[in-house]
């Protein structure tokens, strides 16, 4: 019956993040409506995500090859690495085109009350880059709320008994408020005044 097939693809589009009902309800008569190249499209986006998309091995940013492509640039600085929370944040950090270093994704930020433990974060892989290379400096490039806060003072910590200096983006940044929603002028100016932890 239709109206089933349509009701499933609401229930499948209620799973993305931010989608209530309502909008799962809008999308799917909207995607029901569409060109069907373009539904298509969208499809195969998704499948090819989901087949050919991965972590790379250094950095965890997202990636189709072993090593992304910011990893494998010779041109970049490796002595500093910016550690940020998610690989989104990547994006937005070069698009303020003011670093021109590595990047190491944690895959979240440290909140215990919702079971964000160490652990569960790449801080081990991250610790264990700065134990191995030639770093000089760590850009703690966290969120600017409590969460973003929290991480970044537990690898301070983490990172004292190495030579390498650790810094903190300044707060050019709204406080409590996500990196990817901020234009590239103000994270440029939080990049160029990070200050020392």
């Amino acid at each position: 019956m239709a109206q089933d097939i349509i009701e499933k693809l609401i229930h499948e589009l209620t799973k993305l993040p931010g989608i209530g009902r309502k909008t799962a309800q809008r999308l799917a008569f909207f995607i029901f409506t569409m060109p069907k190249e373009d539904a298509q499209g969208i499809a195969r986006a998704i499948h090819d995500v989901k087949e050919k998309a991965r972590f790379c091995s250094q950095c965890f940013n997202i990636t189709d090859s072993e090593v992304c492509t910011i990893c494998n640039n010779s041109s970049r600085d490796k002595s500093k690495l910016c550690v940020v929370e998610e690989p989104s944040n990547i994006l937005v950090i070069e698009r303020a085109r003011n670093f021109h270093g590595l990047y190491h994704v944690l895959l979240g930020a440290l909140s215990p009350i919702d079971g964000m433990t160490p652990d569960k974060l790449k801080i081990n892989e991250l610790i264990e880059r700065v134990r191995k290379n030639s770093i000089k400096e760590v850009i703690l490039a966290t969120n600017p709320n409590t969460k973003g806060e929290m991480t970044a003072q537990y690898i301070r910590e983490l990172l004292k008994p190495f030579a390498v200096k650790v810094t903190r983006i300044a707060y050019g940044l709204p406080m409590g408020t996500d990196i990817e929603f901020a234009d590239e002028v103000t994270l440029g100016k939080a990049l160029e005044g990070r200050r020392e932890m």
